[in-house]
């Protein structure tokens, strides 16, 4: 009986290694299909990694397959991402210029691998950043501090096509590009206040001038008719005397000298 106990309970023993390895090697099969696919979210791209170098492969959207423990997928964003910059440079006078610059840009999907490889995540700080700053200082040492304000949008292209050209060699693709704001010295600021004013001055003067020039044509032209009158008035009246006299009549008040002794109040008129 107690042989056959000893049988009994090694078959016992050797069922529970049995189920045990068999739920060993279920749960690292689960773990190797599992570990074999993933997803690519919407925006990304995948970098596949084979014990730690960068492949070809650049996994799209959507599901993938892979080695499991032996190959990885790092995911890349390929949305269009916005930075802010400050930035100084010095104009063609040696004004110095500080702005904001807002950047548009996506990573180009088709290359996320050769980004990874050569820059990894911090393609902000270690690209874009530096050639922000060399765009914007190349293109405004041409332009006057007052040229930065009044071709503005001319600025704002010359350094977008040149800041596309520099990161487009990473792989980094320019969308938009804008100067937030341009801001100079309290000095320069000074300037340009007083240059406007004297400017306004000086069209009030012209327009004053303009003015005066009109008002003094006026009353010349009105001096003329008045002159041009009274030699016609002149010739007519020496042309015929009893205008003199109808003048004469026009302008008395119908009113007598109380005496005039022997002169004649009429003398003149002819009776």
């Amino acid at each position: 009986m107690d042989k056959f106990n000893e049988i009994n309970e090694k078959i016992r023993g050797a069922d529970v290694r049995r189920i045990v390895t068999r739920i060993m090697i279920a749960f690292v099969g689960l773990i190797l299909v599992l570990g074999a696919f993933g997803t690519v979210g919407a925006g990304e791209r995948g970098v596949l990694l084979q014990f730690g170098a960068v492949k070809d492969k650049v996994f799209d959207e959507g599901l993938y397959i892979k080695v499991p423990f032996i190959q990885r997928v790092v995911k890349m964003d390929v949305k269009i991402q916005k930075d802010e910059v400050p930035s100084s440079a010095s104009s063609k006078d040696l004004q110095i210029v500080t702005s904001i610059i807002a950047l548009n840009y996506h990573l180009d999907p088709n290359a996320v691998n050769g980004i990874w490889q050569n820059v990894g995540r911090n393609y902000n700080n270690r690209i874009i950043a530096p050639s922000i700053q060399e765009s914007v200082k190349a293109v405004t040492a041409k332009f006057t501090a007052e040229e930065l304000i009044t071709k503005r949008e001319v600025v704002k292209e010359q350094i977008k096509a040149n800041l596309a050209e520099r990161l487009s060699s990473n792989s980094i693709l320019v969308d938009e590009f804008n100067i937030i704001d341009f801001s100079f010295s309290p000095a320069f600021n000074e300037a340009i206040e007083a240059k406007v004013t004297a400017e306004q001055l000086k069209l009030k003067a012209e327009r004053d001038l303009e003015r005066i020039k009109v008002e003094a044509e006026q009353k010349i032209a009105e001096a003329r008719g008045k002159a041009q009158a009274i030699q016609i008035e002149a010739q007519a009246l020496r042309a015929n005397a009893q205008v003199v006299e109808l003048r004469w009549i026009e302008k008395w008040d119908g009113q007598v000298p109380t005496y005039w002794g022997e002169a004649n109040p009429f003398i003149g008129i002819n009776r």
